[in-house]
């Protein structure tokens, strides 16, 4: 037999036998199977559930959290926090309800109507346009006197995809101008840039047409086109958004509307789960 001491490692731990000793718990917030760890991240970030309700994008959703206006189970919210599907979630009081399955719609908008999912002034809105329909929610803008292709979604995702300029989804405009067609040196001062009162803008193409021009942008600041036009001294009578991305309006009637296919929605670059 060896005279060497009997080795540590095979020995069973010890019991703290101490009296009044507590067993070791698992660390707080976790639990001791590997469960517990996803438990940490358990539920939707609740600018995400703000976003596929169709109440405000998630960086609106942030300000709406932020200001107070949004409460958990009857608590008011913090930015970062998570829900779950069973939580009472509402904004201004009002409950939120997400739509169990996602439509988008594509809508010829008529001029006249305001792109918003309520206005506080009463005017007609384009969800007037469309069936009620929980979450849904127009995909950027289209200001009240100009009219063509606009989508309409329940999809927060999307609406991200379409309206994030990291995306750089491109539209086209069919411009008509009081002065009449748009040539040469003013269509390349278009497409060189021009100073507006929240900074430099540029459409990326722009080619004649009878009375005015069609113009292709990739962004979407309120009222840009027009202020682009205006920039360069002419006058927008009408405005008609002609194309988003491959999407074209082709011979939609207005203020009529059609569900996007899969495909569709895959030519957008958009492939939901």
């Amino acid at each position: 037999m060896s005279d060497k001491p009997p080795s540590r490692r095979n020995k069973p731990p010890r019991k703290d036998l101490r009296r009044g000793a507590r067993p070791r718990q698992a660390p707080r917030g976790r639990s001791e199977s590997q469960g517990a760890a996803q438990g940490e991240v358990q539920g939707e970030r609740l600018q995400r559930i703000i976003s596929r309700a169709g109440r405000a994008s998630r960086r609106k959703a942030e300000e709406l959290i932020l200001a107070g206006r949004v409460t958990v189970n009857g608590r008011k919210a913090e930015l970062g926090q998570r829900a779950l599907p069973e939580d009472d979630v509402r904004v201004d009081g009002k409950q939120l309800h997400l739509p169990t399955e996602q439509v988008t719609y594509l809508l010829h908008k008529p001029a006249g109507y305001v792109t918003t999912a309520s206005d506080e002034r009463g005017r007609q809105t384009v969800l007037d346009l469309l069936p009620p329909t929980p979450g849904l929610h127009p995909v950027g803008r289209l200001d009240r006197d100009s009219e063509g292709l606009l989508l309409l979604t329940t999809d927060g995702e999307l609406t991200l995809r379409l309206t994030h300029p990291r995306y750089g989804m491109e539209k086209e405009y069919r411009v008509w101008c009081k002065e009449g067609r748009v040539d040469g040196g003013v269509l390349k001062r278009l497409m060189d840039g021009v100073e507006l009162e929240d900074g430099p803008a540029n459409v990326l193409s722009a080619r004649p047409a009878p009375g005015g021009a069609v113009v292709v942008l990739n962004e979407g600041r309120k009222r840009e086109v027009r202020r682009l036009f205006k920039a360069v001294d002419r006058t927008v009578e009408r405005l008609v958004r002609t194309r988003v991305g491959d999407l074209k309006l082709g011979d939609l009637a207005p203020g009529a509307f059609r569900e996007l296919s899969s495909k569709e929605l895959a030519r957008l670059g958009y492939n939901p789960a």
